[in-house]
């Protein structure tokens, strides 16, 4: 283990009465949660991108924080210094995985062949740290959003040149993912949208997507990748309008073209914030498809209008989400991956670890709190028994096919008036929610 924090120690669990601020209060990897340890069903990962690559900088001010390990270094000098540095703080934080984007890891060369070159050259450092830590690739993805070539998009640019190069880029993604392991493979179109419909053929965009999409599926087929695909969804931001705006509108793009056998969601906190949604909502909407696939772990400030990728410490919202995922039957290729990054005023390396306790523990308090809701029972009953008239009587024979509006028409007709549906109990039942969190 490199020795970049030399005063942190791997981070232990001391529970909720410690008062190290370098310690998990609610995070006891090998609790056992509903007959799964934490570490199982919350599959933690790291991200690369916010954390080797984050330096504070925002639309409205230079960087802030260059990191020690970054000092008069560039290009791939600085990304080979990053690698040893990024796996002793997921280490020390006792992370099973990590993500990352090909060019977080590696930079643009002048060619897409250097450019491989260079990712090739880190893929063999990230392969010696994984063969040393146990700490695992979760997932991997291709930047298509930064560079000005995919200004109007990758996959669905007017340019036929930039889908290829689009192409080139997923392949070599893909490759490495494979090569390392990688449990899954992720899309987010930042740039799969439009600016404008002046300019847009909307229809033809899609199906260049689509394609796109299929011609990933086959070649992981051909070079025997197994890992899950999936899409994140994004209302905005970098464009007016992307595609991929929210969980029912990547739903109904998958079912339109053939692509939900091979796909499930990533959803975000922030970006079910910013397309009007809470992220239990998403959540729902992804797993009565049997489409929950993973978490990317974090929030935004409701006051802000952007995506701000703060590190989640609310347990109320964690709790919403554990109680979705436990519904679902729970994380299985996927897991929560803290696309968080800490604040541009938060310049110390030490923050790095402050930030993903906090999210860990929160986490780790949400599952604490939906597994008791659960297992106390009143929340589930009031559920089941606010839908009992359908597991009967007409009810059941709706839902089995067997009646039609004639046949309702002379039940309703016979019965008159429909019986009063009993009170909803909002208020009751957030009152219950809150006796755990």
């Amino acid at each position: 283990m490199s020795s970049h924090f030399p005063s942190i120690s791997r981070i232990a669990y001391e529970g909720p009465k410690s008062k190290n601020p370098l310690a998990f209060k609610h995070y006891n990897p090998d609790e056992v949660v509903e007959g799964k340890t934490m570490r199982d069903h919350l599959r933690f990962s790291i991200v690369y991108w916010h954390t080797m690559c984050g330096q504070g900088g925002d639309m409205f001010g230079a960087p802030t924080a260059i990191r020690p390990w970054d000092a008069g270094k560039s290009g791939i000098e600085l990304a080979k210094a990053r690698v040893p540095v990024f796996f002793e703080i997921a280490e020390k934080l006792g992370m099973p995985y990590y993500a990352f984007h090909d060019r977080d890891v590696a930079p643009h060369g002048q060619t897409l062949r250097e450019s491989n070159e260079y990712l090739d050259t880190i893929v063999a450092l990230l392969k010696e740290q994984q063969q040393r830590t146990g700490i695992k690739l979760l997932w991997g993805t291709a930047q298509l959003f930064v560079h000005p070539r995919f200004m109007h998009g990758a996959a669905t640019s007017p340019s036929s040149e930039v889908f290829a190069f689009s192409a080139a880029q997923v392949k070599k993604a893909l490759e490495v993912t494979h090569e390392l392991g990688g449990e899954g493979y992720t899309f987010w179109g930042g740039r799969e949208g439009y600016m404008t419909l002046w300019n847009t053929d909307m229809k033809r965009e899609l199906d260049h997507l689509a394609k796109f999409l299929h011609m990933a599926v086959d070649y992981a087929k051909q070079i025997g990748f197994k890992g899950q695909f999936y899409i994140e969804p994004k209302p905005k931001e970098p464009t007016k309008h992307q595609y991929d705006s929210d969980a029912a509108a990547c739903l109904n793009f998958l079912r339109e073209y053939d692509l939900l056998p091979y796909f499930k969601l990533n959803l975000e906190t922030n970006h079910a914030t910013l397309a009007g949604h809470s992220m239990q909502h998403e959540m729902e909407v992804a797993g009565a498809a049997g489409a929950l696939g993973s978490l990317d772990a974090n929030t935004g400030d409701l006051l802000l209008g952007w995506d701000t990728d703060q590190f989640l410490t609310d347990a109320s919202t964690a709790t919403q989400m554990m109680l979705t995922t436990l519904k679902y039957g729970g994380l299985t290729t996927g897991g929560v991956n803290f696309d968080a990054k800490v604040r541009r005023e938060s310049v110390d390396p030490e923050d790095l670890f402050y930030s993903h306790i906090g999210g860990m523990d929160t986490f780790a308090r949400g599952l604490k709190n939906a597994a008791a809701i659960r297992a106390d029972g009143r929340l589930g009953d009031f559920v089941k028994q606010r839908y009992s008239t359908w597991d009967t009587g007409l009810g059941a024979s709706i839902e089995a096919g067997k009646e039609s509006f004639s046949s309702l028409e002379a039940f309703a007709l016979e019965k008159g008036e429909a019986t009063q549906v009993p009170s909803g109990r909002q208020e009751f039942l957030e009152n219950l929610v809150n006796e755990f969190i």
